[in-house]
């Protein structure tokens, strides 16, 4: 995977410590500390943080503290760890990351099909995963792509059932020859939403990539916090785009569906299609392709797709 010069860090915080064997609690509680912390462990008793000022100043408390309860602990920094490159660290803090939205996504798709509990409990069960998810963040040092999806859910959880029939029919006519933006490393929802873009909406569409909507404000955004496009209720944003623009082909329904049930993994349509295609974009991003990269292969695969259904 390739990263972005920024996100490198200058240097490693690397934690080798030893604890007896008879010290069973202490070793549990120092390990809910590394964990707390969001530090990797790379092998037995090897734990890494970035570098950073605060980081630096938790592991330095941290190692005092086993060697006060009888361990050996020594802080070591590095710029590399020889058989991990930095891009190989990088990808081992965002996968576990990564675990950790997606758990914490299924327990909130959880609450939202139990909004018949009282409202009380229901706010406070909310708000255990609002802090949940602010505790995951302040350890997600490389931004996981999994942090928008989840921010995105917690949303529409907040903001509750939304009125069908809500919004507003849209001409593709004021939508041409745009500048569209989305978040980096498309996925399924992104990548699909981009060719339905080309194919139906915008012909002569360009794509940018970045973090936030408001960083490129002449663009359109989807799928992304404060996008212009994006989620809305239980439908992913292909699903928003084909009903904004009032698309008609069972083809593009069909697709809709399958984008829908890999995205948001809820089974509403039993389309399992495209869960494939959502692996191989995945894996695309983990080999280094660009960005516009897996846009290109992606709209061949639904070209494919698209063809394949339409001879149905």
């Amino acid at each position: 995977m390739r990263t972005p010069a920024k996100e490198k860090p200058v240097s490693w915080l690397l934690l080798l410590f030893s604890l007896p064997a008879t010290h069973k609690a202490e070793r549990v509680a120092v390990w809910r500390k590394l964990k707390k912390s969001g530090a990797i462990q790379i092998k037995t008793s090897s734990y890494l943080l970035p570098d950073e000022p605060a980081r630096y100043e938790y592991f330095q408390w941290l190692s005092k503290e086993i060697r006060d309860i009888g361990g050996d602990a020594t802080l070591v920094r590095a710029r590399e760890i020889e058989g991990l490159p930095n891009a190989k660290l990088v990808e081992l803090f965002n996968k576990a990351r990564e675990q950790e939205y997606s758990a914490l996504r299924k327990t909130l798709r959880a609450l939202s099909n139990r909004r018949g509990k009282t409202a009380e409990t229901f706010a406070g069960e909310l708000e255990r995963l609002r802090k949940q998810f602010r505790n995951i963040r302040e350890t997600d040092f490389f931004n996981s792509p999994r942090a928008q999806d989840v921010e995105m859910l917690l949303r529409k959880t907040e903001a509750g059932p939304r009125v069908k029939g809500a919004l507003a029919k849209l001409d593709s006519r004021n939508y041409r020859a745009k500048t569209w933006l989305t978040r980096p490393r498309p996925e399924i929802d992104r990548v699909g939403s981009a060719w339905l873009i080309c194919k139906f909406i915008d012909p002569k569409a360009k794509f940018v990539f970045a973090s936030s909507a408001s960083a490129k404000s002449s663009a359109v955004s989807f799928d992304m916090l404060d996008a212009e496009f994006s989620h809305y209720g239980d439908d992913c944003t292909f699903e928003t785009l084909i009903k904004r623009f009032g698309i008609q082909d069972n083809a593009v329904h069909k697709i809709g569906e399958m984008i829908h049930d890999a995205d948001l993994d809820d089974d509403k349509f039993q389309r399992s299609e495209c869960i494939g295609i959502d692996r191989v974009l995945k894996g695309w991003a983990k080999q280094g392709m660009s960005d516009h990269e897996i846009l290109t292969l992606g709209f061949s695969a639904f070209d494919g797709l698209y063809a394949f259904l339409r001879r149905l």
